[in-house]
């Protein structure tokens, strides 16, 4: 069977890419189940399609594998030009725990009118000299508290609600959420493209 990589070293988005693409014929590897640790690739792109394609590019030369990687953020209309690619690091940065990341989002929120919000994603698939680039967007706003538990590594999933819901993505099934969600979207087009190249082949 052949291996996908899916190049992340987030549980939280492994698991999710990994159930979009579950039932293809692949064995899907997370990059922190390697026995070999190949490092980290600095993602300094301007755009989440820049930083998608220097993971997957960098990775998939490493362990000479078809390699997924996918780059996402959010866009704030109260904090314009913060976010993007610099999600993450913005406030407290990735050295804060998710708890103490959300925690200190959510206060500085608090005061703010605008509270509409859209979640995107780039992601990019590299075999050997091949890349292919797929893209999903997900418009909603920004709840007053956090309405579900903190996912691992998704903090920003408990106060984000969707357009037309009324639960915030940390709240919906895994099933639920890949239908809608920005990386469901981006992957689910990368399993059709899967499917397509599969049977052409």
């Amino acid at each position: 069977m052949q291996k996908l990589l899916i190049a992340t070293k987030n549980p939280g988005k492994f698991g999710e890419i990994k159930g979009v693409l579950s039932g293809l014929p692949f064995e899907f590897l997370f990059l922190g189940d390697l026995d070999e640790d190949f490092g980290d690739v600095s993602e300094d792109g301007e755009t989440f399609y820049d930083n998608a394609f220097l993971k997957a590019r960098y990775f998939a030369d490493k362990a000479g594998l078809l390699t997924l990687a996918e780059d996402s953020g959010i866009l704030i209309d109260a904090f314009p030009g913060e976010f993007g690619v610099k999600t993450r690091r913005w406030g407290l940065g990735e050295g804060a725990s998710d708890e103490e990341w959300i925690v200190y989002f959510m206060e500085k929120m608090k005061d703010k009118g605008e509270r509409g919000a859209r979640f995107t994603c780039n992601a990019v698939l590299v075999d050997g000299d091949s890349v292919w680039g797929f893209e999903g967007e997900t418009p909603g706003s920004i709840t007053e508290e956090l309405m579900a538990p903190i996912l691992p590594g998704l903090p920003l999933s408990s106060c984000f609600m969707p357009e037309g819901f009324d639960k915030v993505y940390a709240g919906l099934t895994r099933e639920e959420k890949n239908e809608i969600s920005h990386r469901g979207q981006a992957i689910l087009k990368v399993r059709k493209f899967l499917e397509e190249m599969g049977a052409s082949d």
